[in-house]
């Protein structure tokens, strides 16, 4: 116990920023899968499991957050874990991670007030999730201790994929539509002059 106890607040940052990246995952691949009509079941029970997961997000970035400041090595202080650009340990990456866990847990409290926000505007809002998401999924590649490790990217790579191949799947319509340039509208032919009798 005496050689965990000095890293045991690190261990359950880590422990608790890979159970975010899971989570929001599965979430967002739940998320996108039934705005595609996909997959089978209740769609009641699968919004229960997508708020479930949501919830499971928003405490382990407060886990992976807080745990953060009792690390003897880190140290670091509430600033330096909730506002951007003010830690100087892996700056970039710390500002990235904040950003996203600042808008996981927005973005996840919007939805118990969507009905004050208006259902056309919740559902602008809430596509920004995907933004965060994939946020947290840089700041957890780029600034995580396990990144390298072989387990630690199949991990990724289980539950990430699923996710990308359905955005990929939405957002690959929309570019088209763009891309494709649309059919020139037929010329109107003219009228023929009325011919007079003399």
């Amino acid at each position: 116990m005496s050689s965990l106890s000095p890293h045991l607040f690190w261990i359950t940052s880590r422990a608790a920023g890979i159970s975010a990246m899971v989570f929001a995952s599965i979430s967002v691949g739940l998320g996108l899968s039934m705005a595609a009509k996909l997959g089978k079941g209740r769609l009641s029970d699968r919004r229960t499991l997508h708020e479930a997961l949501s919830i499971g997000v928003m405490i382990s970035i407060v886990v992976h957050a807080v745990s953060l400041l009792f690390d003897a090595y880190l140290h670091p202080s509430v600033a330096d874990i909730t506002i951007p650009l003010v830690s100087s340990y892996h700056t970039i990456w710390m500002t990235i991670g904040i950003v996203s866990g600042w808008g996981m847990i927005a973005f996840g409290l919007a939805y118990y007030a969507r009905r004050r926000i208006g259902p056309k505007r919740w559902k602008v809002v809430h596509r920004f999730t995907l933004l965060t998401w994939l946020g947290g999924l840089i700041h957890t590649l780029g600034m995580g201790t396990d990144a390298g490790a072989p387990w630690f990217l199949a991990l990724v790579a289980l539950s990430v994929a699923p996710s990308l191949v359905l955005l990929g799947l939405r957002v690959a319509p929309a570019l088209q539509d763009r891309t494709v340039p649309r059919p020139a509208a037929p010329r109107a032919r003219p009228r023929p002059r009325p011919t007079t009798v003399p």
